[in-house]
């Protein structure tokens, strides 16, 4: 019996390495299996993470309603409602002037004189040659009487007679002729007087005692500029666009760079009602009251003109606009967190705001300055206050 021991220890000892080793295996597959499984779960999180990472993130505005307070602003140069330059209408010497510039002037009031003594002569000699026309008419008449006198007496012949009435007749005419140019000079004389043509004030003056004058230099600077200042006219082009709210009666503010913070109102009096060519404007002209004599002919103004409300309009930022060789559109984004592009059409330009006329519904979210490249169905990450809205996941589109 004591023989029969070591085979029964020896059994034993291989079931233990037996079990052993199977429990090393399972640890094994168990560590494997474990290991596997966490690596694979890795991967789906890395794919995802690179996913969301790769999906841009936006942020999305609503179009605006109700309307937009808007308006023009637009650079002009006021101008003088009535203003004459005053020219020489005859040759001489500037004999003596009354005003200076600044002055104020009523109609008629002398404001130089010239000294023309060439027109003092002509008209001298004209008068000389009318009064010898009138003698010769004098004589030809008491002829013409005479011979027609003789022909009832057949002293002399019709045809004789009929000569001297003729005579008459033409020397009549020179006559007519004579007293026209006497006429004329006396005319011309008085221009020797300058006189103001309307009230106003003297905003230039351009000669000086004992200058030349020429008569008829239109091409030349004016010896005076009369200027009625105390209604303004000021002239705007106005962009074609904004031409249908810019009506006439339209008040408008206007502004100058010497009184800062001041506005002067003005109405739009008159438009050209054609589009230039060259500026694609149209040429409007406000009318502005100066009857305190603040602002002055020929200064640079800034007219604000305040545009109509569209109370329909959807607005949103000019940075939404997208434009590309498809046209103008803008990226809504739909409940799928997808890109949707849709083409619109522009009503108004209002700077950092623009109307849309169609393409836009109210509820639509569009992307405020989207980013380059984007497609429709194309996902994207909106921005909700301060935490993004994440788009689905691969998973979850599988799902």
């Amino acid at each position: 019996m004591p023989r029969d021991t070591p085979p029964t220890t020896s059994r034993l000892s291989r079931r233990g390495l037996v079990i052993a080793g199977v429990a090393v295996v399972l640890g094994l597959g168990f560590v494997v299996s474990n290991g596997i499984a966490s690596r694979s779960a890795t991967d789906v999180h890395l794919r995802d993470w690179t996913e969301a990472q790769a999906v841009p993130t936006v942020s999305v505005v609503t179009p605006g309603g109700g309307g937009n307070k808007s308006s023009l602003d637009l650079p002009g140069r006021l101008e003088a409602y009535a203003r004459a330059p005053i020219y020489a209408r005859v040759s001489g010497f500037l004999k003596t002037f009354k005003v200076d510039i600044g002055a104020p002037v009523k109609a008629g009031e002398l404001l130089a004189e010239i000294e023309a003594p060439d027109l003092d002569q002509q008209l001298l000699q004209a008068q000389a040659a009318l009064a010898s026309a009138q003698a010769s008419e004098a004589l030809a008449k008491v002829t013409a009487q005479r011979w027609q006198t003789l022909v009832g007496t057949n002293a002399v012949s019709r045809q004789a007679s009929d000569e001297k009435t003729g005579d008459l007749t033409l020397k009549a005419a020179l006559t007519k002729a004579a007293q026209a140019n006497v006429d004329r000079l006396v005319v011309l004389a008085d221009f020797k007087r300058i006189v103001a043509p309307f009230d106003g004030i003297i905003t230039a003056r351009n000669t000086d005692l004992g200058a030349l004058i020429n008569a008829d230099s239109s091409n030349g600077l004016a010896l005076f500029v009369v200027s009625d200042v105390r209604r303004l006219r000021l002239n705007v082009s106005v962009p074609q666009n904004y031409v249908p709210a810019v009506k006439l009666d339209t008040k408008v503010q206007i502004s100058v760079p010497e009184y800062p913070g001041r506005t002067y109102d003005g109405v739009v009096e008159a438009s050209s009602r054609a589009v230039d060519a060259a500026s694609g404007t149209t040429r409007m002209q406000v009318l502005v009251d100066n009857t305190a004599g603040e602002l002055m002919p020929g200064a640079f103004a800034n007219v604000r003109i305040n545009l109509p409300q569209n109370m329909q309009a959807l607005s949103i930022p000019a940075g939404a606009l997208i434009f590309d060789q498809a046209g103008l559109r803008v990226a809504t984004v739909d409940a799928n967190s997808q890109v949707l592009l849709k083409k619109v059409t522009i009503s108004r330009d209002l700077g950092q705001i623009v109307e849309i006329g169609i393409g836009l519904a109210a509820d639509d979210r569009v992307i405020d300055s989207p980013p380059d490249g984007l497609a429709n169905g194309d996902p994207v990450r909106v921005v909700s206050g301060s935490t993004p809205e994440k788009p689905a996941t691969a998973q979850e589109k599988k799902s």
